[in-house]
C-alpha cells in the first residue's frame, strides 16, 4: 500500500513511453488509500492508467460521504480502469470471541460492502485476523465465529457480483485459513488473497505447504518483499521471498489470480515494476 507518498511526483518523472512498463501496468492493481486518491492523486492515476486497489480504511470511511466515494468510483470506471477494494482491518476481529467486538467488526466491514455497487470491484480484500498467539486454546471458537461473519459477507458479495478475498497476515501455517475456506467450498464468491510479504515474515510453514493446502484457492495475490523477520514492504525481489518459485507453483496449480502491488514509497513502486519486468514474473 502506498502511504503518504507523492505518487504524482513518481509518475511524472517516469518514462511513460516504455511500452513494456505500460503493458505491465495493465496486468496489475496498485494499492492506494482512498484519502490519497481524493486529496491529491486521482487525476494522475486516471491519466496514466493505473488500476487501483482502493484502500478503504476506517479513517476514510469516517471522513467521506457515499457521494464522494461514488464520484471517485465513477471517475475510475470512466477511465476504463479496473478496481479492487481493500477493506479496513485496524482493530477488527471477524472471529472475535467477544460477540460485541464481532458485531462492531461486521458493522465496519458492511460499510465497504455497501459501497460495492458504486465501485463494482473485481474483489474485496479482507483480513481473516487469525493469530495463534492471540487465540491460543480458542482456535475452534475463532473458526466457528469466523464462519458466521464471512457467511453473511459472502452472501452480499454474491448478490453484488464480487469476490471476498481473505488475506493471510499473522497465520503461522495454512491450517485455519484452509478450514475457513473449506466451509465455503463450491462458492465462486470467496478466495484466498495470498500475501507474499506476510507469508515471508510470519509463516513457520514452507511455501510448498501453503501451496499444497491452499494453492487452488488463490484468487488474488499481494506482492511485496522482506527479509523474513518484519513486514518491511520492500520492492519485489529485494528481500528473501522466492518469487520465481512462487510463480512456478501458481502456474502448476493453474491459478490466474488478480495481482496487486503493495509498495510503501514512490521509489519502491517503480523498483517493484522494474524488478517484475526484469525477472519476467508476468510474462
Amino acid at each position: 500500500m502506498i502511504r503518504n507518498v507523492p505518487v504524482g511526483v513518481a509518475i511524472t518523472h517516469y518514462c511513460w513511453d516504455a511500452l513494456d512498463m505500460r503493458d505491465l501496468l495493465k496486468k496489475v492493481q496498485i494499492n492506494v488509500p482512498f484519502q490519497m486518491l481524493i486529496d491529491e492523486y486521482l487525476d494522475i492515476v486516471l491519466k496514466k492508467g493505473i488500476n487501483p486497489e482502493v484502500g478503504l480504511d476506517c479513517f476514510a470511511l469516517d471522513r467521506f460521504s457515499r457521494n464522494e466515494f461514488c464520484d471517485v468510483a465513477d471517475a475510475i470506471h470512466g477511465a476504463s480502469l479496473s478496481v479492487t477494494l481493500h477493506a479496513p482491518f485496524f482493530d477488527l476481529r471477524p472471529g472475535a470471541l467477544d460477540r460485541k467486538v464481532r458485531e462492531v467488526t461486521v458493522e465496519r466491514l458492511r460499510q465497504v460492502f455497501d459501497l460495492v455497487p458504486c465501485f463494482k470491484p473485481r474483489s474485496v480484500v479482507c483480513h481473516a485476523a487469525f493469530d495463534d498467539k492471540y487465540y491460543i486454546s480458542h482456535e475452534e471458537m475463532w473458526l466457528e465465529n469466523s464462519k458466521e461473519t464471512w457467511s453473511g459477507l459472502i452472501k452480499i458479495a454474491a448478490q453484488v457480483g464480487t469476490i471476498v478475498a481473505i488475506e493471510n497476515v499473522y497465520e503461522s501455517n495454512p491450517k485455519f485459513l484452509r478450514l475457513l475456506l473449506d466451509a465455503f467450498e463450491g462458492s465462486q464468491n470467496v478466495c484466498l488473497c495470498f500475501d507474499t510479504g506476510h507469508f515471508n515474515a510470519f509463516s513457520r510453514s514452507s511455501l510448498e505447504e501453503w501451496m499444497d493446502a491452499l494453492g487452488s484457492r488463490i484468487g488474488q495475490i499481494h506482492l511485496h518483499d522482506n527479509h523474513g523477520s518484519a513486514d518491511e514492504h520492500l520492492p519485489v525481489g529485494e528481500g528473501t521471498f522466492p518469487f520465481r518459485r512462487f510463480f512456478e507453483l501458481l502456474k502448476k496449480k493453474g491459478a490466474r489470480p488478480i495481482i496487486t502491488l503493495e509498495p510503501h514509497t514512490q521509489k519502491d513502486l517503480w523498483r517493484t515494476l522494474e524488478n517484475i519486468r526484469r525477472m519476467g514474473l508476468l510474462d
